[in-house]
């Protein structure tokens, strides 16, 4: 298939939610990664967060 299809097809982005910590997303939803190649490769990925930022320790053990 040719790769304007699959990008029509598919996203390259992603917006999602989260409130309290958590993820929102309904019952029947889920986040899937589709690679169009057969072959093996290394992928990065790229997080840009917006938001307010709390002041407490993730692991409170260090």
């Amino acid at each position: 298939m040719p790769a304007h299809i699959k990008t029509a097809l598919t996203n390259n982005s992603l917006s999602l939610s989260f409130q309290n910590e958590k993820l929102i997303i309904g019952v029947w939803q889920a986040i899937y990664l589709w690679e169009h190649r057969y072959e093996r490769k290394e992928r990065l990925v790229n997080i840009h967060a917006i938001g307010e930022k709390k002041n407490r320790a993730y692991n409170k053990n260090k």
